[in-house]
């Protein structure tokens, strides 16, 4: 890693899709690099905008992107219109910034920045959060320098791909590393049980539907002990506060969660979904967690993050088809039965955190700049 001066050091463009799960874990990069004297800019579409994508002291830029998953010709004609248009944009960011290199987290929105920064010939690396691979990062992956993965063994690289391929963690929030040094423990079997339930940065329905009346169904000494954080869209908030009045049980239901180490720093069980940032930030902060994993995700990526968790104990999984409040109501009535179970579960989710990741894949762009200006210097 180069040695920060007084001097800022170079520019470095990093892109995401539009959704948390990319977003979230580029900010956390763009952190740690301003931290060490590097100047970071976001660069995002109109959704990744939405979630604070400026933050203090980091710029953020949109560029215009869309996926072509659209079936009818118009559709596919937009979209590509659309890349295009981001393409130009991005090629304009980069003679504008002059940038010393590029970070992409994957989704559509950081297609176009970072094909137009290999084009340019920047040191660039693709991070791969999900287990599989995906369809944005696999059209960038034989174009970038590295191929960054949260996952030893990410599915959808190709041999040629994986001699480039460095493991580092998916970066996340300094608040949840700080939430790490601390256990939300259940000292008792009267204490209050924390309950955190969270469908990713989108919200999830089924969340909404099964989560209230499941604990409609649990006994009231039980009831007595919860104190819920329920996540959910905003335009289901008020449903889902009058399913938990219904239900007897007093809960906070909110739409979007500004600090999530604060969250999880005093919470006993997570239910949720299972994307990767969410999986990442779970592991570092040690908590335990009851996945269901979206259906839908392309690759059923979903359903491969959850066994990171629940291969070493440190969570459980459940199926979205046998998801429901009957279920989920016995289950957490034997696991509220022993308030050791909860407490060593996240113990073991802590154990395959990450909380280096951001350190380590500062160091590789850091790297990767270092090699590009020893190559300029000796021509």
């Amino acid at each position: 890693m180069r040695s920060v001066s007084d001097e800022r050091l170079g520019k470095i463009l990093i892109a995401a899709g539009g959704t948390g799960g990319h977003v979230f874990p580029a900010q956390a990069l763009a952190h740690y690099l301003y931290k060490l004297g590097f100047q970071p800019t976001l660069v995002t579409d109109r959704r990744g905008m939405e979630f604070g994508c400026d933050q203090v002291g980091i710029p953020c830029h949109l560029v215009y992107a869309s996926p072509f998953s659209r079936r009818n010709w118009f559709g596919i004609l937009l979209a590509a219109i659309k890349s295009g248009v981001g393409m130009i944009q991005a090629r304009f960011l980069i003679r504008q910034l002059g940038p010393v290199a590029a970070v992409g987290f994957g989704g559509y929105a950081s297609l176009p920045t970072m094909l137009i920064a290999s084009h340019m010939k920047l040191p660039t690396v693709i991070h791969e959060s999900n287990a599989v691979l995906g369809r944005a990062n696999r059209l960038l992956a034989s174009r970038v320098s590295v191929i960054a993965t949260a996952f030893q063994n990410t599915a959808g690289l190709t041999e040629r791909h994986k001699v480039k391929v460095v493991q580092t963690g998916t970066p996340v929030r300094a608040s949840i590393v700080a939430a790490r040094k601390t256990e939300a423990e259940v000292q008792n079997t009267s204490s209050k049980i924390r309950l955190l339930v969270i469908g990713g940065s989108q919200g999830s329905r089924i969340m909404s539907e099964v989560v209230p009346a499941a604990l409609g169904r649990l006994p009231q000494s039980l009831k007595n002990r919860l104190v819920v954080v329920h996540q959910c869209r905003l335009s289901d908030r008020s449903r889902v506060k009058a399913s938990f009045a219904m239900a007897g049980v007093n809960a906070s239901v909110i739409s979007f969660i500004d600090d999530m180490g604060a969250a999880l720093e005093c919470t006993n069980l997570v239910i949720s979904r299972a994307g990767a940032s969410t999986v990442a930030e779970l592991a570092v902060a040690g908590r335990a967690a009851l996945l269901v994993p979206f259906p839908h995700a392309v690759d059923d990526h979903q359903a491969v993050n959850a066994r990171e968790l629940g291969d070493v104990g440190g969570a459980w999984i459940i199926d979205e088809k046998e998801f429901n409040a009957e279920k989920l109501g016995n289950w957490l009535v034997e696991m509220l039965k022993d308030p050791s179970i909860l407490l060593t579960a996240g113990r073991k989710a802590g154990g395959v955190g990450r909380p280096d990741a951001a350190h380590h894949l500062a160091e590789i762009v850091g790297q990767l700049i270092s090699e590009s200006a020893g190559k300029c210097d000796s021509r």
